[in-house]
Parts: structure tokens; C-alpha cells; sequence
């Protein structure tokens, strides 16, 4: 078939990123003419790059939506001249791929008797959830359709764009134009057809919620959406995005890291951690067997060692490294400087030993990494580190500075076996830049919470060294305890700057809202910003603790609310927090005392009740509205919206 491409693309820093240009030049075997049209000015380097990849680039103003882009593109092509061309395809850069060969889709659907045709579709949902009315009708996605001859050459395919209402949002996007395309050309007798068979699914958007499962058709596409979609659209319908991965590492010679060059630029860290289950529970035998290792490179450990009396528990963990590497320690006085290197004499595995004593301990192991240390780590002389420091916490209960020490350096060291996982982690995925224990919870008031004071210093420190990503709102994805493995190049803008030492609060004030602890939080958003990924690491005995206790804190947490999925249960929270927590409590650190009267606690209910009633049974809430007319405040039904 002789075709042409539409492709739509919108990116809000102008970046046209790696995984755009692999798909043009997978796709242009199949058409003659690629017109790419730009809501919004693109860079330089951009624009220079897609000279030779596309034929012609339209840069328009970021107006109209897909809608307005695929409208000029055709104006530019000419409505008499559509006709030329078998097909034209309107497409965009809201998936990834293709993860399968684009021939396999071309053949199959070139033997297809339809006048346009998609990748893939969304099935009609009653009530329309942009509308909360009416109908949404089966419609083939916007992101790939294929439009034949017959259609093109229509008088109807001219009217539909040079009629098509501005579109002003994205709801008006999906109503006045993904939802209607479909049925407004099947209305007038055209006939469409989809790549993937849908009624293989009983989901409404097979290729968002069933996307482990359309790769057994061999779709082409990984959606974009999928990465940075609010979690709990993923966990109310059960999108299993990571085993997605998994096959297409097993089945598909897509290069993954183009994903992550791309996603890592416009996402909220924790939704992306989250939703791609940026995670690893790793064994204590080496999943690779006993073969000889790869070249890691060259690795370091650096330690800041303030409590020698831990030193021999140090060494103990850093034993576990099977390959040979360097010791590099800072310490706060040259006796200690001493003690260190008798210690590390002859030390196996150790091949070179750098000890030095810090200027002031202010700051202590933040300062010292990137004060004391900055010179062994700014340049590409180590491909990875292991940051470790003496751990006491004195100023809590023992017991908790102790799990909070083993919950660090059990993930990150635990066994011989463990750390050549971890090697091999790094090794064979280039795209992650730091390694990390997950959010240390048990006994600290950490979910939810962990900016603490910190944040203002945190996106203060971020702009002075142009460090330009999205803050997650609550609880930053952090190096908590400040103990973790890292390619230095991740972190090189943090190395790169020349802190001082009266930056940091002087001692004893190593408190929130001081300049240690922004560091501290903002280390993986630096690896971000690098175009890196973070991973969560963990052994297997840590994992079966930290599970089993934040699973029991979920569901105690549950079991206070009216029954319902997740998002249900966040928009009550979510509303009890707009109205003032009511109840008589408020949010400190010692909360007030909650009324326990019979009567309150009947009224609570009668309003629980209501509010499930209201948004789960709206018609049997109408009916049981005199009942409850006592009841003063009625919350709002959680908006809901279409996958998109």
C-alpha cells in the first residue's frame, strides 16, 4: 500500500527523546511520507534530528490537542490529495514500540476488508465517565488509526475535521473526537476494524488494563500513560504493568531503556517506582549460578566511620563484596584515622585504602561524602559505590536505631551471594543509577509524611543546580539512613557543585529541615534528572518483615473505613481531611482524645453509611433520602475518569 503518517507530537520541554526516533525509523519501510506535527516549539537539536528522520516537520501552536495536529497535517497534504495515498495513518507519541515487528500488523491488517482500522479500541462503558450521562461509545483509539482510499477521498472525511468544534481540554478531546470518529463514520456505512480482538479481553481498554495480556496477540505498542497514571487506576483494575515488562524482556528485542531515557523526565518518582514495580527481593545464592562474574568495573566502597567500635561489623559487610575494590573512609580525627587503616591492613579483597579526616563533622556523612570526598567522585574513576556510615541513632530507643541500621545494611550487603545480584543488577541494566532500601516504616512515622521539614531546602537546593523533575507530594523516594549503592555519573551535578561546610547544621543540630537531611532526600531525584532510575532493594528476611507489618498496618487502617476498593476508601480520607478531620481529633503528634459516647458514634455511622450509599447506590439513596434527613454533611462521589 502507498501510505502517508500523521504523527502528533507534544512534549512540554520540547525534548523529542530516543524512543520516538527508533519508532519513525521502524515504521518508515511501511510509508512514503511522514509529516510530523509539533504542539509546541521543539529544540535545536530536536528539530536537526528529525530532518532526516521525517519529511516534513510542522511546529504550531500547543492548541487543539491531537485533534488540531492530525487536522493540519491533512490540510497540508491537501483534502484533494488525500486520495493519492491507500492509507494514511494518524498517529502519536503516546506508546511505545514497536515492541513487535510493525510488519506483522501491516500484513495482517493489509488482508482486512475495512475502510479504517486501529491498533486497538475502547469498548462502550455506560455512564459516560466524562459526562456521567449517556454513552460511551465503542471507539477505536486515537493513538493509531489507519484511514483507506475510500474514506479519504469522502466528502464526509472533509467535512468531519473542517467542522470539528475547538477543542479546548482533553475531555473535549475524547468527546468531540476519539469517542466520535468510530461511530460517526460507521453511522454513514464504513466499515472499521481493530489489530487486537477485543472480545478476547472483558476489560473496556484492553490495551491500558490488559497490557500483560495483549502481548500474546503481538501488539506493537506499550502505552506511555501506564508509567505515570495515578496507582490506584492500576490497582482497581489490576493492571499488572510489571509482568508486562517481564515479557517483553523475555519475548521481545525491545531496547527497555529507551522507556526509562523518556519516562523519567515527566514522572512523579514514586508513581513511577510503583506502578513499574521498580523493586527487587533478591536471593542470597547468585541468580546467575557460579559462572565467572562480568567486569563491573571499577567499585568503591566509601564509609564514614564515627563510631570505630563498629568498624569490625563494617568490614564484616563489606567481606560480602566478591569482587576486589577499594575502602575509602572519612573520620574525625587522626587517631581514629589510624585505627582505620591498622584495621584495613592486608585487608583480602581490598585494593587500595584512602582514609581521611574531615575539616568538621558538621554535616557528618552528607558533608563528608560530598565535601571530603568530592574529588574521588566527581570524575568517572569509580562505576560504583557503596555509601555505608556507623549508625548508632542515640537519640531514639535502641531497639529502633538497631532495626533501622539492619534494615540498611541487610539490603544492601547481606550476603556474598546477595551483593553479585546486585552487581549484576547494574551490570545488565545500564538505565539504574542508584539502589536503595525501601522506606523504613516500622516504628517511624515515615508514610506519608517523610518530607517532614525538608522539602523548601530540598527544591531550593534543586534550582541552584538545575535539577528539574516533579516532587512527589508526599513522600519522597529517598536514600533514607543514607546508605546505598550509586554510579557517581547519576549524581554528578551533586559532586559537581562546591558545598561548604557552614551549609550544614552545626553540631548537635542534625535536625530536619537542616541541610544533611534535603541532601539526603534529594539524591534520587538528582539520579532522575540524570536519566536514571532508582531501585528498591531488598533481601529476602527483610522483605517478609516489612511486608507482613505494613500489610497488617494497611488493613488496620482499612478496617476503621466503610468497606470499599482502595481509591474509594482515599476519597473518604481524602474528604475527611477537606473538612478539618471532624470527629474532635486533630493531626499533631499526640492527637486529641476521640469522642466514645454511643450516640456520636451512631451519628458517624449513620453518616458512613450514607456517603457508600450515596456513591454506590445512588437510586437506593434517593429512595432512603427521608431517612437521613438528620444528617448534616454528605460527601461528594469520587469524579471518575476513562484511562484515557
Amino acid at each position: 500500500m502507498r501510505r502517508a503518517a500523521i504523527f502528533f507530537f507534544y512534549d512540554e520541554r520540547g525534548q523529542v527523546d530516543d524512543y520516538i526516533f527508533y519508532l519513525l525509523e521502524k515504521l518508515r519501510p511501511f510509508v512514503e511520507t511522514i509529516i510530523f506535527v509539533s504542539n509546541g516549539e521543539i529544540s535545536k537539536s530536536s528539530e536537526a534530528s528529525l530532518r532526516s528522520a521525517v519529511d516534513e516537520t510542522i511546529i504550531r501552536e500547543n492548541t487543539g490537542f491531537d485533534v488540531g495536529a492530525y487536522r493540519q497535517g491533512l490540510e497540508f497534504i491537501g483534502y484533494d490529495k488525500l486520495g493519492d495515498y491507500d492509507e494514511i495513518l494518524l498517529l502519536n507519541h503516546t506508546f511505545y514500540g514497536p515492541v513487535f515487528p510493525f510488519s506483522e500488523m501491516f500484513s495482517k491488517m493489509e488482508r482486512r476488508d475495512c475502510d479504517f482500522w486501529g491498533i486497538s479500541d475502547h469498548k462502550e462503558v455506560t455512564p459516560n465517565p466524562f459526562t456521567g450521562t449517556g454513552v460511551l461509545p465503542r471507539h477505536l483509539n486515537s493513538h493509531f488509526i489507519a484511514v483507506r482510499k475510500a474514506m479519504l477521498e469522502s466528502i464526509a472525511f472533509r467535512n468531519y475535521w473542517e467542522r470539528m468544534p475547538k477543542i479546548r481540554d482533553y475531555a473535549e478531546s475524547v468527546l468531540l473526537h476519539e469517542s466520535r470518529f468510530t461511530v460517526f463514520f460507521e453511522d454513514l456505512g464504513y466499515k472499521s476494524e481493530t489489530y487486537l480482538d477485543s472480545d478476547k479481553y472483558n476489560s473496556a481498554y484492553p490495551v491500558m488494563i490488559d497490557v500483560d495480556q495483549i502481548y500474546n496477540d503481538r501488539s506493537p505498542i506499550l502505552k506511555r500513560r501506564l508509567f505515570f497514571n495515578d496507582p490506584t487506576f492500576l490497582d482497581k483494575n489490576a493492571v499488572d504493568l510489571p509482568r508486562a515488562l517481564r515479557v517483553l524482556k523475555e519475548t521481545s528485542d525491545y531496547d527497555l531503556n529507551l522507556i526509562w531515557r523518556n519516562v523519567l523526565r515527566s514522572s512523579d518518582l514514586r508513581t513511577l517506582n510503583t506502578n513499574a514495580a521498580l523493586m527487587s527481593v533478591l536471593p542470597d545464592k547468585r541468580i546467575k549460578g557460579d559462572g565467572a562474574a562480568p567486569d563491573y568495573g571499577k567499585i568503591a566502597v566509601c564509609a564514614h566511620i564515627y563510631y570505630t567500635d563498629m568498624l569490625d561489623e563494617i568490614l564484616g559487610l563489606t567481606g560480602n563484596i566478591p569482587v576486589s575494590y577499594d575502602f575509602i573512609a572519612t573520620t574525625n580525627t587522626p587517631e581514629k584515622k589510624a585505627e582505620i587503616e591498622t584495621a584495613l591492613a592486608n585487608r583480602p579483597g581490598v585494593k587500595n585504602v584512602i582514609v581521611r579526616v574531615v575539616e568538621q563533622n558538621r554535616g557528618r556523612d552528607m558533608s563528608s561524602l560530598f565535601i571530603s570526598l568530592r574529588d574521588l567522585l566527581v570524575d568517572d574513576r569509580y562505576d560504583l559505590v557503596c555509601r555505608l556510615h556507623t549508625k548508632k541513632s542515640p537519640q531514639v530507643q535502641s531497639s529502633m536505631g538497631n532495626l533501622f541500621k539492619r534494615h540498611m545494611v541487610d539490603n544492601l550487603l547481606n550476603s556474598r551471594g546477595y551483593v553479585h545480584n546486585v552487581l549484576d543488577m547494574f551490570h545488565d541494566n545500564p538505565s539504574v543509577g542508584l539502589a536503595i532500601p525501601p522506606i523504613f516504616h516500622i516504628s517511624y512515622p515515615t508514610m506519608g509524611f517523610s518530607w517532614f521539614a525538608n522539602r523548601p531546602r530540598v527544591e531550593e537546593t534543586a534550582r541552584l543546580l538545575n535539577i528539574d523533575v516533579k516532587f512527589d507530594e508526599n513522600t519522597p523516594v529517598a536514600a533514607y539512613g543514607t546508605m546505598f549503592w550509586f554510579r557517581p555519573r547519576a549524581l554528578r551535578k551533586m559532586f559537581e557543585h562546591k558545598w561548604k561546610w557552614e551549609e550544614f547544621n552545626a553540631e548537635p543540630d542534625h535536625v530536619d529541615g537542616g541541610f544533611a537531611h534535603a541532601l539526603e532526600r534529594l539524591i534520587a531525584y538528582a539520579v532522575q534528572d540524570a536519566g536514571y532510575t532508582t531501585q528498591h532493594i531488598m533481601c529476602a528476611h527483610q522483605a517478609e518483615h516489612n511486608y507482613t507489618m505494613l500489610e497488617f498496618k494497611l488493613q488496620k487502617l482499612a478496617s476503621f473505613m466503610p468497606s470499599g476498593d482502595f481509591p474509594w476508601q482515599c476519597h473518604m480520607v481524602s474528604e475527611w481531611r477537606k473538612g478539618g478531620y471532624p470527629l474532635g481529633s486533630h493531626v499533631s503528634a499526640t492527637p486529641a482524645p476521640m469522642p466514645t459516647s454511643v450516640k456520636h458514634s451512631l451519628a458517624e455511622l449513620n453518616l458512613a453509611v450514607k456517603s457508600s450509599l450515596r456513591f454506590r447506590a445512588p437510586i437506593l439513596f434517593k429512595a432512603l433520602r427521608p431517612i437521613y434527613r438528620g444528617t448534616r454533611a454528605v460527601l461528594k462521589p469520587n469524579s471518575r475518569r476513562s484511562g484515557g
